[in-house]
């Protein structure tokens, strides 16, 4: 994996997706500082410059949707695999978030559109806290692995580190991301999830609702989120399908 370094840049997304065309499949826009971060739901990502890293990788291939569900896995299960080699057990708060305990260390952007080709790029957008200490008040549960582990960690051999990770989990040899055999990404991400098989109240975000559940894993086709619950109008349990859209956690 090729890594472009920058001292200072608006957002490794945005700069991976203006340099699709000319940059190779696999490539690793990084930068020390962003100016514009973004992250989920339409926020802003804050980390301080020199402290943490700040990088995205850019993918591109004929994908299915099916194998844009395997990559966001497999970007989350590389985190949370890099965390572990650095002395940290984490998991992933579906779909992305890397927690430790109910703290966040990790928030990831997946941004996706058609090339010219008709093929897809992929700009896989990850943030690592590694050594920031102190975090805005609007973040309400930030930690970094300076404060779980009292080291420092230089950014550039972390960020090798990470790539071996990476690659690890997808072959960069492959334009497809779907196996030619049977792996264990889908179970290694299920077996991470963020309270899973653990009954816990959540938020229908559809309709406001309350409802307590328990999350039984990801469907493998569209990546939504499995969680098992009782249904007033149907005796028993029954296992129903969430989007990123449609369910908040209430920690």
């Amino acid at each position: 994996m090729r890594v472009i370094w920058y001292d200072s840049i608006d957002s490794t997304n945005a700069e991976a997706m203006r340099r699709a065309e000319e940059l190779e499949n696999l490539t690793v826009i990084a930068a020390r500082e962003q100016t514009a971060g973004r992250g989920q739901r339409g926020n802003t990502w804050s980390s301080a410059p020199r402290e943490n890293l700040t990088f995205t990788v850019l993918l591109k291939g004929d994908f299915t949707s099916e194998d844009l569900v395997r990559l966001n896995m497999a970007a989350a299960v590389a985190v949370r695999n890099f965390l572990r080699a650095e002395g940290v057990e984490a998991v992933i708060k579906w779909p992305n978030d890397i927690y430790v305990g109910k703290r966040k260390i990790c928030g990831m952007l997946i941004e996706n559109r058609l090339g010219p080709s008709g093929s897809t790029v992929s700009a896989v957008g990850i943030g690592i806290n590694l050594n920031q200490t102190e975090f805005p008040a609007s973040l309400p549960n930030p930690t970094s692995l300076m404060l779980l582990t009292g080291r420092h960690t230089d950014l550039k051999p972390a960020l090798e580190r990470f790539c071996q990770h990476f690659t690890s989990v997808i072959p960069g040899s492959t334009r497809n991301l779907s196996p030619s055999a049977p792996d264990n990404l889908l179970s290694d991400y299920c077996s991470a999830l963020f309270q899973k098989d653990v009954e816990r109240p959540y938020r229908d975000l559809r309709t406001g609702e309350v409802f307590r559940g328990i999350i039984r894993g990801v469907s493998p086709a569209d990546g939504q989120l499995l969680v098992e619950q009782s249904v007033a109008s149907d005796p028993g349990t029954k296992v129903i399908p969430y989007g990123f859209k449609d369910i908040g956690y209430i920690l």
